[in-house]
């Protein structure tokens, strides 16, 4: 795609469970983008997993840390590596954010949670920009429900594990998930052609409905 598009694209692998890894991979992009000069810098971070889904009291220790690293401390440590070492270029940061931030789901203690965290993350971020005059920008983007990978990963739980597990099926049944083209280009549309608001969550029906 980047070579018929005639772009540049770089891959690095990274595990983001890990927070040595994290820093080491995400220093050398950093490095790298600095050496090109650009004029502006968007970080996606679209990362995330939505294990371990059960109910409090039935949830596997190891499996709770690991998608608390993936899901709210790697963006924090990213978005802090920006930050850092970008001080010259406007960097502005896109944190995938989700609904069950704002509502209680059954079944996904954890997974509110690290995006509850995540959006108050992004806000004290931004607050902090405003008050010391900085370049930087983030922001919060929640896609809704989409036909992705994470959504078969949902629908396999068991009733026990998350209550609402019938009405995700019935989504996917009844061709109600949206396409993943479709929330991207809402989330291009929002980056290249408005203001953004430094601090805000972005819902993609908002932008939609425009």
């Amino acid at each position: 795609m980047a070579k018929k598009n005639e772009v540049s694209y770089t891959h690095y692998a990274c595990d983001l469970s890990s927070v040595e890894d994290l820093e080491r991979v995400f220093t050398l992009i950093i490095n790298h983008i600095r050496d090109n000069q650009p004029e502006g810098i968007y970080v996606v971070n679209n990362a995330g997993v939505v294990e371990p889904i059960d109910h409090v009291g039935a949830l596997e220790s190891g499996k709770v840390v690991q998608h608390v690293h993936v899901n709210l401390i790697a963006p924090m440590l990213i978005t802090n590596l920006f930050y850092n070492k970008v001080s010259e270029t406007p960097v502005t940061i896109v944190n995938i954010t989700s609904g069950a931030a704002n509502r209680s789901v059954y079944g996904w203690s954890v997974y509110g949670s690290t995006k509850a965290g995540l959006n108050y993350f992004t806000e004290t971020a931004a607050s902090e920009q405003e008050q010391r005059n900085g370049l930087h920008t983030s922001i919060a983007f929640s896609p809704g429900v989409m036909d992705t990978d994470m959504q078969e990963d949902i629908r396999s739980s068991s009733e026990d594990a998350f209550a609402d597990v019938d009405k995700f099926k019935e989504l996917k049944e009844k061709g109600m998930l949206r396409d993943t083209n479709v929330v991207a280009q809402a989330l291009r549309k929002l980056l290249f052609k408005q203001s953004l608001e430094n601090g805000q969550v972005y819902h993609v029906n908002d932008l939609l409905d425009e």
